[in-house]
């Protein structure tokens, strides 16, 4: 009786998302840009909310946000950039931490990502990606169908490369970027130390610069731009489904792109169905992802130009290849900690 009811439950999501998908505007925002550019910075949760954020506040604060996106219910890297990049469940896709690394993907895989979608409907377009953590670029966005796939474990130096490749005249239609040292600043000085906030106003300065590289590149005049985490982070670090963990920002700047917070039921791998929408392709059947009715609307809205960027002291940012002995011990334990509730999460939902 539960998998039933479970079945029907899917089917109407199915049928609610395909409808929002293609008439959230009455269809006026499908295929409104050339453009979409997504920005993960992994660990950020809803830290944006809670730190002194005026990159975040200059881009998005008079378009489209909330601080508290639903995750997938393990808050873990591998299971939410997975379902943001292929607009499934963590459950149907399959990925962990491990298994990203192991193997290369291909097209020929299941549950593609949005690259390969952009790339069947786009033949000659521009599609890039960027990582600090590569296991994204090898392990989730196939690598048989011209994507070109930069990896910096620097996050300064990877907008540094992602400023040159806009420099030099490329025009992605499709392009993502994962910053990483937040999430890092948390697993190493713990979620909430002054380390892990600081790394959170890194980023919102690195959000800024990639920003101001679109608009310089002229990208934004019919581009989409959109920020979104993995998960967030607790006390006790990340990998369970408290509130803190499983709350995630997402945000969108685009010209017709509405000033709303976006609905409650909103969940961070609805990016996945906003990104295709935008270029003007059609979703997946398979897809359990939503456009949310009210981002797009019929006006076109002038967007916010280059963005100041602060210079703020970042230098505890950069402290967390070096853990105190007391946090490497807490570490060990968090993850062991995390292992055994992830486990009993994904028993839990075999029964239902």
């Amino acid at each position: 009786m539960k998998k039933t009811l479970s079945l029907i439950l899917c089917v109407l999501l199915a049928l609610s998302c395909a409808t929002v998908a293609f008439g959230a505007d009455g269809g006026k925002s499908f295929g409104a840009y050339d453009h979409v550019i997504i920005v993960g910075v992994d660990g950020a949760g809803a830290a944006f909310s809670k730190v002194e954020s005026p990159c975040f506040d200059a881009i998005f604060g008079n378009f489209a946000f909330r601080h508290n996106a639903h995750t997938e219910n393990v808050t873990i890297s591998a299971q939410n950039w997975g379902s943001i990049l292929t607009g499934v469940d963590y459950r149907t896709h399959g990925f962990t931490n491990t298994n990203l690394k192991l193997r290369a993907r291909t097209s020929a895989a299941k549950n593609n990502s949005i690259f390969y979608y952009a790339r069947q409907a786009m033949p000659e377009a521009e599609l890039v990606s960027f990582n600090n953590w590569g296991a994204i670029n090898h392990g989730i966005i196939e690598t048989d169908i011209g994507v070109k796939k930069i990896n910096n474990s620097i996050d300064p130096d990877l907008v540094g490369d992602i400023e040159t490749y806009l420099a030099e005249g490329n025009q992605p239609a499709l392009m993502f970027v994962q910053l990483d040292s937040v999430d890092h600043a948390a697993h190493t000085h713990g979620g909430f130390s002054d380390e892990y906030f600081c790394a959170v106003r890194r980023a919102d300065a690195l959000v800024g610069r990639i920003y101001n590289a679109a608009v310089s590149a002229g990208l934004m005049e019919n581009g989409l731009f959109l920020l979104v985490a993995d998960h967030g982070e607790s006390t006790h670090g990340h990998g369970a489904s408290s509130k803190e963990e499983s709350s995630a920002v997402l945000a969108a700047v685009g010209k017709t792109v509405r000033k709303t917070a976006m609905n409650a039921n909103i969940h961070n791998r609805d990016v996945s169905a906003i990104a295709l929408y935008a270029l003007g392709i059609q979703q997946p059947e398979h897809f359990v992802t939503c456009v949310p009715t009210e981002l797009f609307g019929k006006k076109e809205r002038a967007l916010p130009g280059a963005v100041a960027i602060p210079n703020g002291d970042f230098a505890l940012a950069d402290l967390d290849d070096n853990p105190p002995f007391g946090r490497r011990v807490t570490n060990f334990f968090e993850k062991a900690y995390h292992a055994v509730i992830c486990w009993l999460i994904m028993q839990k939902e075999k029964f239902i």
